[in-house]
């Protein structure tokens, strides 16, 4: 699909992450790869790639395009554009099915194939948690028609993103759809059994990530806490275009890699390589991803 064309179906499904540029949608397949939490199953689903333009407008605003070109030319990675994933993690529960956001919503989107290839029907899902109210985490709440996508399901955000959200003039259409579906929290709530919202602001004012627990065992859905396993984890203290508050996403970014570092503990990264799930470690003054095992999924 050309770019353009892209980007028009981009803005009419509220994709409204700052982007400096269209961002170009790459063709994926669905995909849903279950892993154990516990007790519990998790399924990352695959959703959609984007390339980013390295171009001074995303990552490492405050950097320049040179010093993004030597992180990522240091990694063995292409240094024009930075791949960026799109997935949703679904959580199977006693009594629920909780899908913690739900991709961009538009012709690129993969999300309800994969959706069914974890064996779960739109119908099946009873709480969808938003992580923030940027387009490639809530275009997928309603349909191509501007019906609720997941019609039997609470949709649970912080209150001061709801907030953020309504007033967003370009998600009139999508606020009206999903308004009788909302409920809202403050963050450090138990949102649902064994799923807890925790802060990481700065990226958007209402930004949260959702800590899953089941016995000891602990994963993170961080939300967009970090976009990249290269830039973002080699300098988190870099500005990142996409943040509303780039001094303050900063801080959290860095405090947040360095309690995950300590904690080893599991998480999903939304953003990260399809299927997302692995550790953060500590190198040098920055991070690096560690990818779950292949042997760890199912599907």
């Amino acid at each position: 699909m050309a770019v353009t064309k892209f980007a028009a179906l981009f803005a009419a499904a509220l994709l409204a992450a700052p982007l400096t540029a269209a961002p170009m949608p790459q063709p994926v397949a669905p995909e849903a790869r279950w892993v154990a939490v516990g007790a519990l199953r998790v399924a990352a689903l695959h959703d959609t790639d984007f390339l980013i333009p390295n171009d001074g407008g995303t990552f490492g605003v405050d950097a320049g395009v040179p010093a993004v070109t030597a992180v990522l030319a240091a990694a063995g990675a292409p240094t024009d554009t930075v791949r960026v994933g799109v997935n949703a993690l679904l959580v199977e529960l006693p009594g629920h099915f909780v899908l913690i956001d739900t991709g961009v919503g538009v012709a690129a989107s993969q999300l309800m194939p994969s959706l069914t290839a974890a064996g779960v029907k739109p119908g099946d899902v009873t709480d969808v948690l938003i992580t923030h109210s940027h387009g490639d985490h809530v275009g997928g709440l309603i349909t191509s028609d501007g019906a609720q996508a997941f019609p039997n399901a609470k949709v649970r955000m912080s209150a001061a993103e709801w907030t953020f959200l309504q007033a967003n003039t370009g998600a009139a259409k999508l606020v009206a759809a999903i308004t009788p579906q909302v409920a809202t929290f403050t963050p450090g709530t138990m949102v649902v059994p064994g799923i807890t919202a925790m802060s990481i602001p700065g990226h958007t004012p209402g930004h949260v990530a959702y800590e899953i627990v089941s016995g000891k065992v602990r994963l993170l859905d961080i939300g967009d806490t970090a976009h990249s396993t290269i830039v973002s984890l080699a300098k988190p203290d870099w500005s990142m275009g996409f943040d509303s508050d780039k001094a303050l996403g900063k801080v959290s970014r860095r405090a947040e890699l360095t309690r995950l570092a300590a904690s080893h503990e599991m998480i999903f990264a939304p953003h990260f390589p399809y299927p997302g799930v692995g550790t953060i470690a500590a190198k040098g003054d920055g991070f690096i991803w560690v990818p779950a095992a292949a042997g760890s999924f199912t599907n």
